[in-house]
């Protein structure tokens, strides 16, 4: 019973999160899109001509398919699926002109569509392949030709209706929702940043131990922030609320591809640092001077990540502490360096990266104005103490 506790409570911000998405404005739209076309499907299909007007009961399925939070998901999954259908039916048709349906062609002409379906020409139609064929052979049945026909039609017509409802409600551009994200990954890192620098100024073993777990997670979060990010750029094809803004999305890229690299650099300085603190294999031994310089630079940096592209003086000025406290922390490495004669350790890969995470944060050269001006700030502080 704990260990259920334990992780309902572990889960409980996943779920929370899942329920908010859930009622969010784009997605409560697409609700009330799904039920309209649904609803135009099932009323129209009725009178469709010929044989289609004996299948009704296809068009809102077709509908329901087709409907998509972008214009071209929802075009993509329509044809996709009526090409699955398409080639299901044919399938089901040669068996109809040649042995007909028995016990053993049924199983057969399924496993076709299911091997068929794998080519990965269907997209979101593939598993329609097997169904087709299989619905064709066994409710068709003697009037396949006209199921098929029928079948295929009001499905046609559900994802007609459900593109038209797309086109005419066209959805927002996700660009603001992968832009808020980005935002949200960038303030993660920062204080994924602040949890290690805390660490090292802890008595070992730390009392937290979430910052080292949560270190694994950061690729995820990219991984999920990419998919986002392309269905922001899938959400501005052929959207006419998205026309005349099509390199919006472009600052957004260039911003995630920053970030993923700064993200890679903090992983490598927290399982440097997780290692040498939980003694794993592999571990370095961390000089007994370097936690406080290492501290200070950690949380320097981490200020100097949340705060974007920010360009206020403000800004420059965090720009200029971290590039100080990334020099005394690279000072403190070389003198312990020469001192201790070793100079291996995860001091020295911090120092590093943390060097690289600054320059990342911004234009290179503002990195080393930066690095300057805080060089000059320390003296000015050095002379003030004087």
């Amino acid at each position: 019973m704990t260990n259920i506790r334990t992780r309902i409570r572990e889960r409980r911000p996943a779920i929370v999160r899942s329920a908010v998405d859930a009622v969010r404005p784009a997605r409560l739209l697409l609700v009330a899109k799904t039920a309209l076309a649904v609803g135009l499907a099932w009323t129209i299909a009725p009178h469709m001509p010929g044989v289609a007007d004996e299948y009704p009961y296809y068009a809102p399925l077709g509908a329901l398919v087709s409907m998509y939070p972008t214009l071209m998901g929802s075009l993509r999954s329509g044809l996709q699926t009526l090409l699955g259908l398409a080639t299901g039916i044919a399938l089901a048709t040669i068996i109809v002109l040649t042995v007909g349906p028995t016990w053993w062609s049924i199983p057969v002409v399924v496993g076709l569509g299911v091997l068929v379906s794998g080519t990965g020409w269907f997209g979101d139609g593939r598993e329609y392949v097997p169904m087709a064929a299989l619905f064709v052979l066994i409710i068709g049945g003697q009037n396949a030709d006209e199921y098929s026909l029928g079948y295929l039609a009001q499905m046609a017509v559900g994802v007609v209706i459900g593109l038209l409802v797309n086109v005419v409600i066209a959805p927002a551009p996700l660009t603001l929702v992968a832009a808020a994200r980005v935002d949200a990954f960038r303030e993660q890192l920062g204080d994924h940043l602040h949890a290690i620098g805390y660490a090292v100024t802890e008595s070992w073993p730390p009392e937290h131990e979430q910052w080292a777990e949560d270190a694994a997670s950061l690729a995820a979060t990219t991984g999920s922030l990419r998919s986002t990010l392309s269905e922001a750029d899938d959400s501005r094809r052929a959207n006419p609320r998205a026309r005349g803004r099509r390199g919006e999305t472009q600052h957004i890229h260039e911003e995630l591809e920053r970030l993923d690299r700064i993200a890679h650099l903090i992983r490598d300085i927290s399982d440097a640092t997780a290692d040498t603190i939980w003694e794993r294999p592999g571990a370095l031994a961390l000089d007994p001077a370097l936690p406080e310089p290492l501290s200070a630079a950690c949380h320097a940096v981490a200020d100097v990540i949340a705060q974007g592209d920010d360009d206020s003086a403000e800004a420059h000025r965090t720009r200029g502490e971290a590039a100080r406290a990334i020099r005394l922390l690279l000072e403190k490495v070389d003198d312990r360096t020469i001192d201790a004669r070793r100079s291996m350790g995860p001091g020295v890969l911090a120092a590093m990266h943390l060097r690289r995470i600054l320059i990342l944060s911004g234009p290179v050269d503002d990195a080393e104005d930066d690095a300057d001006e805080g060089e000059g700030a320390g003296d000015a502080d050095a002379r003030a103490d004087d």
